[in-house]
């Protein structure tokens, strides 16, 4: 799946960017990686709020293998196959992505701010 494949599936969801990384691509929408292509296949960040959407549609997440064996699997989902071919709906499920990458994003943000805090110590 090339660069140009990619953006047709997401044209309903507006200009999106693709990066190459570790032998894949991160697709990114307003600097927030919300989709990765690896062996062929698109993939759709998840969080606790969108995970059973894509368990329920008998979908599978990302994983990889690390040095010493162990199988990793990560918040990002096979996008289903019906979403390939229809704009509409991989556009929809582009926002579900985005919004899960936000709120990460949120999450990872609120949690600095509290360990800057602590390490500052106690206002006087």
């Amino acid at each position: 799946m090339d660069a140009e494949d990619i953006r047709e599936i997401f044209r309903g969801l507006g200009p999106v960017q693709i990066r190459r990384m570790f032998g894949g691509q991160g697709v990114y929408r307003d600097e927030l990686m919300f989709a990765l292509v690896a062996s062929g296949e698109l993939y759709l960040k998840t969080d606790d709020e969108s995970v059973a959407f894509y368990r329920d549609a008998g979908s599978r997440p990302f994983s990889y293998e690390t040095c010493d064996g162990s199988k990793t699997l990560t918040s990002y989902w096979l996008m289903p196959e019906s979403a390939l071919d229809d704009p509409e709906e991989a556009a929809e499920l582009g926002r579900m992505a985005v919004a899960a990458a936000r709120r990460k994003a949120t999450g990872k943000a609120k949690a600095a701010m509290k360990t800057r805090r602590r390490a500052s110590g106690p206002v006087t």
